[in-house]
């Protein structure tokens, strides 16, 4: 059966009009699938990976940042819809800070950084099919972000979902737009060389990359990294920094035993009873951010010696293929994370940055977070700064926040003040009134209610008022 659904898989991608090198991705990885490949990274052949280099410590000039950073491309992923906080659309037109959305925030960080420097800077996103349209929409509203002949965006590819009983693609006439999905954000690598964008790039003159998460409004393209990275040499780095208890499950970067190289580790690719090794901040302190630079000429010669197939490391994903209905067939989806492609360079480095510069957006507690007075944003630059050091926890109850709607409806003047806030934890059906201040550690019951206007929650840390 296995080989039948090989065989129909791809046709279907044929026939959609997936590109050659994402199908032949693909088949590679399915191979690996069907003959039991499970992707997981155990503990006991890896090591911890600390970074390779501090950027606090990294020295360059002013005339050195404008030089790299006009030899630099920015690629942002930006396809997903944040169906799982309840979102519709793209999730990065989600309004987060004042009224403007993740896209917003992004792109007038990149307009802010060409006046400052005088350089071009593309700004490329990597839109899906359910994102393209209503990004380029709202990107019309700045006529100044093309730069040349190069376009505002390009496609990632999809895939069939897989039976998990037999591999064979799903069916399922409900909505059959849920038979297919994204292949992760690994795509990314066959998707440039498909497009045509990879090459069009290296012919304009451009020889860097920076790429990062749409919902990561902390990934500004930074002289001084783009200036590290240039003068290093190396073909590929990874941005990390300090793990918080909020990333506690976040992926990071080890070194493999039987060959040195740094390797990305993910939970779906670490097994239940390893979680604990994974999560232990004591011997994984740093969490991998998905900022990440690479040398375009380099990734251009290693994809077209190798037909256009990265051998990024598989991530076998189990869902159903409703991810809203958990009775539905059980499918499992082939991934692979872009990250991963540390491990293909072998002078891949890492470089430790701050937490300014991980600002991600999975979940409702993270965006409230972000609203919060914890983050500013300046007004010219449009850079994110912390307040305070390190954040508050922030943990909400799932079946009353989780949704976008549910959250903004039960703060319905915005998130409380959480600056003098360690830990902000709500269980129960509460509804938020204005000017409400969070001090020290607090938690609300299950019971539900009311805060109203100007309360003050929590327990003052030894010092606080």
């Amino acid at each position: 059966m296995t080989s039948q659904g090989r065989e129909q898989a791809l046709e279907r991608m044929r026939v959609a009009g997936v590109s050659r090198p994402a199908r032949d991705t693909f088949a590679r990885h399915y191979d690996h699938l069907a003959a039991g490949a499970t992707g997981l990274i155990a503990e006991a052949d890896v090591e911890p990976a600390l970074p390779t280099v501090q950027l606090e410590d990294v020295q360059v000039d002013a005339e050195q940042e404008r030089a790299a950073l006009g030899r630099t491309v920015v690629l942002t992923l930006n396809g997903g819809l944040g169906t799982s906080m309840g979102l519709a659309g793209p999730k990065s037109l989600l309004p987060v800070r004042d009224g403007l959305s993740f896209l917003d925030i992004t792109v007038r960080q990149v307009l802010a950084l060409r006046e400052r420097h005088g350089i071009p800077l593309p700004l490329i996103l990597m839109d899906s099919f359910s994102t393209q349209d209503p990004t380029l929409e709202a990107l019309a509203g700045y006529p100044d972000l093309a730069v040349d002949d190069l376009p505002l965006d390009f496609l990632q590819s999809q895939e069939p979902k897989l039976r998990a009983d037999d591999l064979t693609p799903v069916t399922w006439e409900t909505d059959p737009r849920l038979e297919w999905c994204p292949p992760g954000h690994g795509d990314l690598y066959p998707s440039l060389l498909a497009s045509g964008l990879l090459e069009a790039l290296i012919e304009d003159g451009y020889r860097y990359a920076f790429v990062s998460n749409v919902d990561n409004l902390g990934a500004v393209p930074d002289g001084r990294l783009a200036a590290w990275f240039a003068a290093s040499g190396a073909g590929y780095a990874a941005e990390v920094c300090p793990r918080t208890e909020m990333d506690k499950k976040g992926g990071h970067l080890v070194r493999r035993r039987s060959d040195g190289r740094l390797v990305l580790r993910d939970t779906a690719q670490t097994a239940e009873d390893e979680m604990v090794h994974f999560m232990d901040a004591d011997t994984h302190p740093y969490v991998n951010t998905n900022n990440l630079w690479f040398d375009l000429q380099r990734l251009h010669t290693m994809l077209t010696e190798r037909g256009g197939v990265l051998e990024l490391p598989l991530i076998r994903n189990a869902k159903t293929v409703d991810p809203t209905d958990k009775g539905s067939t059980p499918v499992v989806q082939i991934e692979s994370a872009m990250g991963g492609a540390v491990e293909l360079f072998d002078d891949a480095v890492s470089v430790g940055v701050t937490r300014e510069r991980f600002v991600p957006v999975k979940t409702t507690n993270e965006l409230t977070l972000l609203r919060s007075d914890v983050y500013r944003v300046d007004d010219s630059t449009y850079r994110l700064s912390r307040t305070m050091d390190p954040a508050p926890v922030v943990d909400l109850d799932k079946d009353h926040y989780g949704m976008i709607g549910d959250l903004d409806a039960r703060f319905p003047a915005g998130v409380p003040s959480l600056v003098e806030a360690t830990r902000f934890e709500v269980q129960g059906d509460w509804r938020f009134g204005s000017g409400v201040r969070v001090v020290g550690a607090a938690r609300l019951g299950p019971e539900g209610g009311t805060v109203e206007d100007g309360s003050t929650l929590g327990t003052p840390a030894p010092g606080q008022a």
